[in-house]
């Protein structure tokens, strides 16, 4: 977002002092224009009416003399013009000359004036817009005469580029833009952040109300969201521990009255049912407690992790096999990253007899993989096996016991710590859990 705000500003900047500079060297050149046009008049005037009073054998030297600006009189063998309109340019000089002298203006275009011109501006025109044309002087004493207006001579070349000259503003644009870039990128970099710490760590403290009005009320507005988040994930957590407190007493005492039954099969069934439901309250509670995050993030070694929970796995007699390393630290809640393993271990053991485990090192992130024998879940079931108490209606479902939490729990935690969950049918066999964390980096 920083390049594009910047890339944005510095773009409008530049447009906005390009559109400037155009008007502005747009005025510039119709007012030398207007000038040019001026002058042009004064100077045919004075050569006009000089060349009439002098006497006609003197004429000749005088227009040698003066004829070598951009407007020259001379003379001609041209009759007088008669049936062109008059200009603009015309009908002044005409009115200044006085009705002795008789202006006529010439259909033919000096060669001079569609020529290019050569500007150290870049937004100036290529040729000259002003007076340009020739016309036919009629003296007092009848001799005709051609009065040609020209082009002002082009500007000497410039000892530097344009865009040399324009390089400081251009680079003081840039600078400016980028400030102004930075203080405001900065505030929603603050809120990013925090909308990150915020998903890592539920307790982390409160974004600190600084900047513009705006900036600190959605810096408050952010900060009692946190807080009402905080106060549900509490309460709920509180309500679940209480409600699975008082359930443990009656489910207590149903089971020692269970013993007084005599038929035996009913009263192990029944007996069952409540094992089920104990069950049921206790991976519950687990659920509340994968989504509370008042635990402590820490650097966790994940290969050291691993080998302990896969070990732990071994203990208590499940097939469990790990391979790879990720060299790598992993910050996260060592209680909640160990269930998160714990759980995807447990069902691969529990409904695919076995847990192969791999690990391996990605850039930024490490995988790891948990692979078992069973008989794998249908491709509509995939999304669904996440949801809370929902099982598969297979082999891997009532007849293996559990209630339909393991991977909701596994899920919850892994995104938590950034991390994520999928399953896919392995090719060989089996259902492949696939678990990815990113990697911690001291000092971000």
């Amino acid at each position: 977002m920083t390049g594009r705000v910047f890339i944005v500003l510095l773009l409008g900047i530049v447009a906005s002092a390009a559109l400037t500079q155009w008007l502005a060297v747009g005025e510039r050149t119709r007012a030398i224009e207007r000038y040019r046009d001026f002058h042009a008049l004064e100077r045919a005037e004075q050569l006009i009416t000089t060349a009439d009073v002098l006497p006609a054998a003197s004429r000749p030297t005088y227009l040698r003399v003066a004829g070598r600006g951009t407007v020259k009189l001379e003379r001609t063998d041209l009759a007088m013009a008669k049936a062109l309109p008059p200009t603009d340019f015309s009908t002044i000089l005409q009115q200044r000359v006085g009705p002795t002298i008789t202006l006529g203006p010439l259909a033919e275009r000096p060669l001079e004036c569609d020529q290019p011109r050569t500007s150290r501006d870049f937004f100036a025109p290529s040729q000259w817009r002003g007076t340009c044309e020739t016309m036919t002087v009629q003296l007092t004493d009848g001799e005709i005469m051609k009065l040609s207006v020209l082009p002002p001579r082009s500007p000497p070349p410039a000892q530097h580029s344009e865009w040399l000259a324009m390089l400081p503003f251009l680079l003081s644009i840039a600078g400016l833009a980028y400030l102004v870039t930075r203080m405001t990128v900065r505030p929603l970099r603050t809120l990013a952040q925090a909308a990150k710490d915020l998903g890592n760590d539920i307790n982390h403290p409160p974004v600190v109300l600084s900047g513009a009005a705006e900036i600190r009320q959605a810096s408050a507005a952010f900060n009692a969201m946190q807080a009402r988040i905080r106060q549900h994930i509490q309460q709920r957590t509180e309500m679940l521990a209480a409600i699975t407190h008082d359930l443990q007493t009656p489910l207590t005492r149903m089971r020692l009255r269970l013993e007084k039954v005599r038929d035996e099969e009913l009263q192990q069934r029944l007996i069952d049912d409540l094992s089920a439901m104990q069950q049921m309250v206790k991976e519950g509670l687990d659920l509340a407690r994968s989504m509370d995050s008042s635990e402590t993030m820490q650097a966790l070694d994940l290969d050291a992790l691993l080998d302990s929970v896969c070990s732990d796995a071994t203990d208590v007699g499940q097939s469990v096999e790990l391979r790879g390393r990720a060299a790598m630290a992993l910050m996260g809640r060592p209680l909640a990253i160990r269930r998160c393993l714990m759980n995807l271990i447990d069902n691969a053991v529990k409904y695919g007899h076995y847990a192969h485990v791999s690990v391996e090192r990605l850039v930024g992130a490490a995988r790891i993989r948990i692979r078992d024998g069973g008989p794998g879940i249908d491709q509509d079931q995939m999304a669904r096996v996440f949801e809370p108490f929902y099982r598969v209606e297979s082999s891997r479902s009532r007849a293996s016991g559990g209630t339909g939490l393991g991977l909701t729990i596994a899920r919850n935690i892994a995104e938590q710590h950034g991390g994520s969950v999928v399953l896919a049918n392995h090719a060989e066999g089996g259902l492949e859990v696939t678990l990815v964390v990113p990697e911690y980096y001291a000092g971000r």
